[in-house]
Formats: C-alpha cells, structure tokens, sequence
C-alpha cells in the first residue's frame, strides 16, 4: 500500500468541489506519478471543519477560499508550520505574496500559485521553471477570459456591451457581480504576481495602473475592423530604462500580432527575451474544472520536486508614463477646417497621425484616427485641448494600439 498524501483542502466552492472530484477521478494517475495515494483529509468552510486540527493532519494545504481574509493568515499559519500550500487565491498574492514568499522562505517550504494566473496556461510554471534564468523583457497577454469573451462578441455581432455582458453571464462566462473583470482588477493582479515572478522585483496590486472594458463601443470596434484592428483587454509588464511598467488596458492589435487571434473566453500570454525572442501559451483561462487541474499539477510538483527558490527582490522604480500609439474618436462638426486643427494640436505636441477614418453624419461628421506612438502624458494633453474645441459634438475617446506585429 502507497503512503498516503493528505490534503487539508480550505474551501469547496466550484473551484474547491472540482478539485475534490478531480482527486478521486486521477486518483491512480498521481499516485503513479507521486507514489502517494492522495486523499482529502480534511475541508474548513463557513460551516464545517476546525482549521487548526486541519493543519495538524495534513501534509499539505490547498487553498481555495479566495479574498485576503482570513485566507492570508491560514496560509501564513501553515507556512510557519512546514506545510507545504497550493493556492488559487490572486489577490491574496497581489496584496500580501510578499509576506507569504517570505514565510516560505524561512520556513523552507513550497507555495505554489501556477491556477493564481491563467488557469490551465502554465505561465508561473514557465516563467519561474523553464526560463529561470532568462532576464525577461516584456510579459504580457489576455488574462482575463470573460472580458475577451466579451469583446469577441461585441466585435462579432456588433451588440451593445451591455447586451454581451449580459450573455456573458447567461453562458457562465461572467460572474452575477463580474466588477473586478470588466473594470480590469483581475487582471491587473494577475499582472502583479507575473511581474514579480519575472522582473524579481516586489509588485503589489496597487502600484498596477488599470483600465476595464465598460466604456468600449460597438462603433469603435466597427471601426476598429476596417482600420484591420482587434480589441483586447492586455495586461502588459515591461522592463524600461530606468524601471519597469505594469499595466492593463484595453487595446487594438494588429492582425500580425500572436494575440490578435485569440477569441473567446480564451487566454494568451506571450514571455519575450533576448534569448528566447518571444513565446506564446494559450488556453482556457477560467471555468471550475480548468483551475482545479491546474492546482493538482501543483500538488503533483509538490510531491516530486522542489519549487524555485524565491528571490529575494531588487526594489525597480514602477514607471507610470510610457510611450503607446492610441485610437482616437472624434465626433465634431462637418464644417472645413475642422481635421486641419484637429491635426494642428496633435502636432504641437509632436504627435504624429498613421490613419485617419471620415464619415459624415448628417450635420455632424466622425473622425477615427490611428496615432504614432508618443509619450502618454504629452497625449492626454492634446486629447484635453482637442476636447475644448467648440466643433467637437462628444467627449474625444481613446483606446491604445500595439503596432508591433510579428511575421
């Protein structure tokens, strides 16, 4: 008879059921794969289990509660205690990983996080594992599923994003309450715990700048397709002169681009180096039975080998101003001269215009631009000026755009 391999499981929501139900299905698979025959020796949720006789019992700690509390202080209790911990849980790594890596450190002990980001794409796996030793450049991609879901369907059927949302939810793909993914939150945590992980600088959710999908609509993505654009929530961590970014924002890719093609509740995320140049890993980002995988190739690296040491971090400055090309929506008057100032105060910032798009409507007319990439700052201050001319009909609107495509 194997030994066996008891796991202290804290919380049995969708994620935590699957989990359990994949144990019992694999149960075969990680023992070959372990030489331990895995059991749920213990579950604590609101109403059931005693966390301390929990810990006592288990050989390691997977958990699936989610939030920072009481989340944190289990996982720091166990850590302290040698127990190994697998965790779902990104926003107690964005708010309080720090504190936790620490804990693991002193205590010798395995935290493991590869369904924190992503899902079943193993990002945390490759950027800390295969590519351990590469200085990375840039880690970016879509990693939020519901919000590519949205904006796929928004830019197939050309409804309303209220209207998408709402079918979001009717197919599973957004939660009742789907704030943190539509106003970009959930991915900006994630984008905190991969820029930690490949910059080995500490990065905590609120020095991550945000932007979500609420304001998107369907004539920007109508327009967006004839300029030959799509549009993806990104969230993008970059090393820069002088310190790195880290960012989320909705943005058009060109078609050339390895995300562009991403639909759906999907997620991409792209690792680029000197070394490697760049690679891509897709897959379904979300759903109750693609984390709980993920979480059981945890368990199985626990068992098997040691997890990469956590470094211990180089403080980099967190830049916030950065060069972007933008997406520039106009609605103004149809009257002579309008573009021609329009262009004028662009110009006197020293931003340059790639495309323009004109369509008249009626006694008003739209201009949709495609803008070089400029310094952020030096942008907002002509779209500022451009937006108190007394031609302008609306609000300017603007999206970024990655010119960078790869052939």
């Amino acid at each position: 008879m194997s030994e066996t391999l008891k796991i202290g499981l804290l919380g049995r929501g969708t994620v935590g059921s699957a989990f359990v139900d994949l144990v019992g299905e694999r149960a075969a698979t990680i023992e070959v794969a372990t030489g331990r025959r895995a059991v749920i020796s213990g579950v604590l949720t609101t109403s059931q289990g005693d966390f301390d006789q929990i810990l006592a019992d288990a050989d390691v700690i997977v958990e699936l509660m989610g939030g920072t509390d009481p989340a944190f202080d289990y996982v720091r209790a166990a850590l302290e205690a040698g127990v190994p911990v697998i965790t779902a849980n990104k926003q107690l790594l964005a708010r309080r990983g720090a504190e936790l890596f620490e804990a693991a450190g002193r205590a010798g002990v395995q935290l493991r996080f590869e369904a924190a980001v992503a899902a079943v794409v193993p990002v945390i796996r490759v950027v800390q594992e295969s590519f351990g030793a590469v200085e990375f450049s840039k880690v970016f991609g879509i990693v939020n599923g519901t919000t590519n879901f949205i904006l796929s369907e928004m830019a197939a059927t050309g409804a309303s994003y209220a209207d998408t949302l709402k079918r979001a939810q009717d197919l599973g793909y957004a939660e009742a309450d789907p704030t943190e993914d539509v106003n970009g939150a959930d991915a900006a945590a994630k984008m905190a715990i991969l820029a930690r992980l490949a910059f080995h600088t500490p990065v905590t959710l609120d020095q991550v700048d945000f932007e979500g999908i609420e304001s998107v609509q369907p004539d920007d993505l109508a327009y967006a397709k004839e300029l030959g654009l799509s549009l993806k929530l990104l969230g993008v961590a970059e090393r820069l002169p002088g310190g790195i970014t880290v960012r989320v924002f909705p943005c058009f890719l060109y078609p050339g681009h390895p995300l562009s093609p991403i639909e759906g509740p999907f997620n991409a995320v792209m690792v680029e180096a000197p070394e490697i140049t760049e690679v891509t890993m897709s897959g379904p980002g979300a759903g109750g039975l693609q984390t709980a995988a993920a979480v059981l190739g945890d368990l199985v690296s626990v068992v098997t080998g040691d997890a990469p040491t956590h470094q211990a971090p180089e403080a980099l400055e967190v830049l916030s101003d950065v060069d972007s090309s933008f997406y520039l929506h106009l609605e103004v008057a149809d009257e002579p001269g309008v573009l021609a100032r329009v262009a004028k105060l662009l110009s006197d910032y020293g931003i340059s215009v790639k495309s323009v798009v004109q369509r008249g409507i009626g006694s008003d007319a739209r201009l949709v631009m495609v803008i070089h990439r400029c310094l952020e700052s030096r942008f907002k201050q002509a779209v500022a000026e451009i937006g108190g001319l007394d031609s302008l009909r609306a609000p300017p609107r603007y999206i970024r755009v990655i010119e960078e495509e790869f052939v």
